[in-house]
């Protein structure tokens, strides 16, 4: 039984690969082993030698090894009731799927077998995703600030700014806490569980926008009639508000900033939305007191949008944005977030 080789990827041409591998041990080794049955370990189902694991992930194939495995007629992992394919079972192998929906917080940490001749349980833990990190606010948070980071599948969470592990306050499945360290302009935040670790778009320091205009100086719209709303929370994707802009037909606004060096960022970025469907929809960046107009076509679903400040003239300082509406079609509400510079 060492050292076997799964020669193949394919999940269901592996499986009978294993089953073939594994039939030419089982019913004996199994008759003489006695007893009730028993789990001997857990592989990752992959090409080469099975290698014993007691960390799963969800949506990968494992073979659990052992014998008297043949009459096993449910699997749990976490007591999940996981699907297995009964034509997959030998007496000395299963070759089974953790099902995506497997629960991994707060959970038993164990895989149990049913069989006729008895129950099996088996010290097994159920990895969650890689961390998915959706914001962090604030991102221009100075030293001391709490800043909040939301995303999903925070397990034992433990956070870097750059290099330096910054201990985490507190934190859920969705949201982590921590205390923002000195020193930490122009670093990324990055979130590590047990499955890998995930890192900001954004650098420390670098928002134009982030729930609050930064260094704001001043803001309005063209047109009295039109809005301008800096804290719109019903729909947004960084921290927990959003920028929204009714606009009429061709209509404008400006932003005002403290002058900022930008010499160490390489672009422009905003992650923008059209309320309206109209594929025309489309909104005119002006940079440089009209000297730059960049024009973009907007959807219905947030993009990003990055402009290299070689398209703008290399410039070293930034105190404004105007924007214009460009679509065409009578106004349109536009909604912006996330407004910053990109590092070099």
């Amino acid at each position: 039984m060492k050292n076997i080789k799964i020669k193949y990827l394919l999940p269901f041409i592996m499986a009978f690969m294993v089953l073939g591998v594994f039939s030419s041990c089982s019913n004996d080794e199994a008759s003489s082993s006695g007893g009730g049955p028993v789990i001997t370990s857990v592989s990752l189902s992959k090409e080469g030698t099975l290698v014993p694991v007691t960390v799963g992930d969800p949506k990968n194939y494992y073979i659990i090894q052992g014998t008297g495995l043949s009459t096993v007629t449910k699997i749990y992992f976490n007591d999940f009731d996981t699907y297995f394919n009964p034509t997959l079972v030998t007496d000395t192998a299963i070759f089974v799927l953790i099902d995506e929906k497997t629960p991994y917080a707060n959970s038993s940490n164990k895989l149990k077998l049913v069989t006729k001749q008895g129950t099996i349980l088996y010290d097994f833990v159920v990895a969650p995703p890689t961390p998915k990190f959706n914001s962090y606010n604030s991102i221009n948070a100075a030293t001391g600030d709490i800043v909040t980071v939301y995303g999903d599948y925070f397990l034992n969470p433990t956070v870097k700014v750059g290099t330096i592990d910054v201990p985490v306050i507190s934190s859920t499945l969705t949201e982590i806490k921590f205390k923002m360290p000195a020193n930490a302009t122009d670093k990324y935040v990055t979130v590590t569980n047990i499955s890998g670790s995930t890192t900001s778009e954004e650098a420390v320091g670098s928002a134009l926008y982030d729930d609050i205009l930064q260094g704001d100086a001043g803001h309005w719209m063209w047109n009295g009639a039109d809005t301008f709303d800096t804290n719109f929370k019903d729909d947004k994707v960084q921290g927990e508000a959003a920028i929204k802009f009714v606009f009429g037909g061709w209509n404008g606004a400006d932003m005002k900033f403290n002058s900022r060096d930008i010499s160490k960022y390489k672009a422009f970025r905003v992650k923008v939305k059209s309320v309206s469907t109209n594929t025309a929809a489309s909104v005119i960046f002006v940079f440089g007191g009209w000297a730059y107009q960049i024009k973009k076509t907007i959807t219905s679903q947030w993009t990003t949008i990055e402009i290299p400040f070689s398209d703008i003239g290399n410039p070293t300082t930034f105190d404004q944005l105007t924007l214009q509406e460009s679509g065409n079609f009578g106004g349109n509400t536009i909604l912006m977030d996330d407004m910053g510079f990109v590092l070099k």
